[in-house]
């Protein structure tokens, strides 16, 4: 069974920045898509930032110009650089990959942003 682990959540202060990692468990994991989506309490989880096997990008309007999502292939993971924090994108991280017939979810990280 593939596993996706999540590192690097935490506080930051805002204006401050946090770097996020998602690994895949198994060497050759190969997918079309990964992401990272998010949920804060009392909202439904919604989509941060996608990235294809191609490194075509695409972000929710919130996150566009502040967040940046990368993938190293030959280390089975993919990124989520996040710069000028807000408060608002207090919430669990999580990270997502898809591929047909197939969609994996990671267990969730904390992203707190202080005011």
């Amino acid at each position: 069974q593939v596993q996706l682990v999540e590192s690097g959540g935490g506080l930051v202060q805002t204006g401050g920045s946090l770097s996020l990692s998602c690994t895949a468990s198994e060497s050759n994991f190969r997918v079309n898509i990964m992401g990272w989506y998010r949920q804060a309490p009392g909202k439904q989880r919604e989509l941060v930032a996608t990235i294809t096997s191609d490194t075509i990008t695409d972000y929710a309007d919130s996150v566009k110009g502040r967040f940046t999502i990368s993938r190293d292939s030959a280390k089975n993971t993919v990124y989520l650089q996040m710069n000028s924090l807000k408060p608002e994108d207090t919430a669990v991280y999580y990270c997502n990959a898809h591929r047909i017939g197939y969609t994996y979810w990671g267990q969730g990280i904390q992203v707190t942003v202080s005011s």
